[in-house]
C-alpha cells in the first residue's frame, strides 16, 4: 500500500495528483530541492584572467574574445537534455507511475500518476483477478501509457507485485494489458520487491545507526528487511550508486502473505471494534514469529542505535494525521520521525472512529477508510514484535528504487563524473 495516503491530496479529472502530490514535477528526490549554485560565471572569470598580460604573455584581442564567446554560446545552445525514465508499480491496491530525468544528485521528477485500482480485490478468496478489477486497472494503465508517450520515455520498468504473483489468471491479464495499452508488465518476486524498496528509501538511512528494520505494508503482502548498517561504506546514500549499494546491508528479509486488502477482507474493514483490531494484531504476530526466532532482530534493535523505517502508505497516513495536516503534504511527511507511543495513539483514535469519520479524515478518504485499520493492525504487530521508540516515515519506495537501478545501469552518474573530470582538466 505504498503511498496509500495519496487519497488525501487534490486530484484533477484524470486522477492525477496536483502540485502537492509527493512526486510532483520538478522535485529532486532525496535532496534538498534547492537549485545547484551556478559556478559558470566564476569559471569564465578564471579563464579570462589567464588571458590578460602577465609575465610577458600577450592578452587576447577583442576579436578573439568575441569569437570565444560566440563559440561558447553555440555550445550552450546545444546542451544535451538528459533522457527520461519511467517506473511503474502496479500493486494490489494502487497503480503508481513516476517519470524522471537524471539530475546532478539523483533524479528530478517530471511527471507522476497515482490511482487506487484494487486489482487484488477478492483474490484471497477466489484465486483470480476479477473482471471489474482488471478493467479498472487497465483504465489507469492507459493513462500511464499516454503520459510515458507524451514524455518520450527512453527506458522504463513496469512491475506488478503480489496480486499478480498469486492470481491464477495473471498471464491473461498481462496479455490484455499489452494489447490495450502497449505496456509490458513484469511480475517480480518478493526478494526483488524487498531490494527495490531498500534502494528507494536508502537516502533516509541514518549515517550513525547500527541498523534499521525497513518494512513496506502493501495491499496483498508486506515485506520486512533488516539492514545491518554497522559497516556501511557510504553513509550519505545520495548518489544513484550509493542507493543501490544499500542493498549490500541487507542481513535478512521476509515477505508476509498479508496486506491491507487481504487482512481487511479476512476480518472486515468497515466496522472494526477494538476486539476485532486486537484479533488482527495477534494474527499478524503469529506470521512474524518465525522470522524473529530465526534472526533475533529484537535483541539487535534494543542493543544498538537502530530504528524502524516504514515505506508504506500506512505510516504516511498515520504521520499526516499525527501532524494534523488539512491536506497531505509530502514535504512534511517524508523523512519525519515519529515516536511509537504517538503512532499507537493515532491508531487508537482511528479504531474508535466510525467508518464515516475515518473517511472524513483528509489523509484517508472514502476509498481507503475500510483499509486503513488493517494497515494499523499490521504496523502494531510489527511494533510489538520489535519494540523501538523511533520510527522514520518514508514517502518513497519501489518506484524510486526502480529509477535508481535503471539510471545506474546506464552509468548516468559515472558519465557525469567523467565529464566533470574532463572539464576540470581542460580548465587547468
Amino acid at each position: 500500500m505504498t503511498g496509500a495516503a495519496d487519497k488525501g491530496r487534490p486530484v484533477d479529472e484524470q486522477g492525477i495528483f496536483a502540485q502537492r502530490h509527493p512526486s510532483a514535477p520538478k522535485e529532486d528526490l532525496g535532496m534538498s530541492g534547492l537549485p545547484e549554485p551556478d559556478k559558470t560565471g566564476r569559471k569564465h572569470k578564471r579563464r579570462r584572467s589567464k588571458g590578460k598580460s602577465a609575465g610577458g604573455v600577450p592578452s587576447q584581442s577583442a576579436k578573439e574574445l568575441a569569437g570565444a564567446r560566440s563559440s561558447g554560446a553555440a555550445q550552450s545552445s546545444r546542451k544535451i537534455i538528459p533522457p527520461v525514465y519511467a517506473a511503474l508499480d502496479l500493486g494490489t491496491n494502487n497503480c503508481r507511475l513516476l517519470v524522471a530525468r537524471p539530475s546532478r544528485r539523483g533524479f528530478r521528477v517530471v511527471d507522476a500518476f497515482s490511482r487506487i485500482i484494487r486489482l487484488g480485490e477478492g483474490v484471497s478468496t477466489t484465486g483470480i483477478l476479477s473482471e471489474a478489477a482488471m478493467k479498472r486497472t487497465i483504465d489507469a494503465l492507459q493513462v500511464c501509457s499516454k503520459k510515458m508517450q507524451r514524455r518520450a520515455v527512453k527506458r522504463s520498468r513496469l512491475i506488478a507485485t503480489q496480486a499478480c504473483r498469486v492470481a491464477g489468471n495473471a498471464d491473461e491479464f498481462i496479455e490484455r494489458v499489452r494489447e490495450k495499452t502497449g505496456l509490458e508488465l513484469e511480475i517480480i518476486d518478493q526478494e526483488t520487491e524487498a531490494r527495490l524498496a531498500v534502494s528507494g528509501c536508502a537516502s533516509l538511512l541514518e549515517p550513525n545507526s547500527s541498523g534499521a528494520l525497513v518494512f513496506d505494508i502493501g495491499g496483498g503482502s508486506s515485506e520486512l528487511i533488516w539492514l545491518d548498517l554497522r559497516n556501511q561504506q557510504s553513509p550519505s546514500r545520495n548518489s544513484l550508486k550509493d542507493r543501490l549499494a544499500a542493498q549490500s546491508s541487507i542481513s535478512c528479509w521476509t515477505s508476509l502473505p498479508i496486506g491491507v486488502v487481504t487482512i481487511s477482507e479476512k476480518f472486515g474493514g468497515h466496522d472494526v471494534t477494538p476486539q476485532i483490531f486486537e484479533e488482527m494484531v495477534l494474527y499478524v504476530m503469529d506470521l512474524l514469529e518465525g522470522f524473529e526466532q530465526k534472526n533475533q532482530i529484537a535483541e539487535q534493535l534494543m542493543s544498538g542505535n537502530a530504528y524502524l523505517l516504514g515505506t508504506s502508505g500506512t505510516v504516511t497516513t498515520l504521520a499526516g494525521i499525527y501532524l494534523g495536516l488539512s491536506f497531505y503534504d509530502r514535504r512534511k511527511v517524508d523523512g519525519c520521525w515519529l515516536k511509537s507511543i504517538d503512532v499507537r495513539d493515532v491508531s487508537r483514535v482511528l479504531v474508535n472512529m466510525s467508518f464515516e469519520k475515518r473517511a472524513a479524515q483528509p489523509c484517508i478518504g472514502n476509498e481507503r477508510a475500510d483499509l486503513v485499520l488493517g494497515g494499523c493492525a499490521i504496523l502494531e504487530a510489527i511494533m510489538r514484535m520489535w519494540p523501538c521508540d523511533r520510527l522514520r516515515v518514508a514517502d518513497r519506495g519501489l518506484r524510486e528504487g526502480i529509477l535508481a537501478s535503471l539510471m545506474a545501469e546506464d552509468n548516468v552518474g559515472q558519465s557525469r563524473q567523467r565529464n566533470k573530470a574532463q572539464r576540470n582538466r581542460r580548465e587547468r
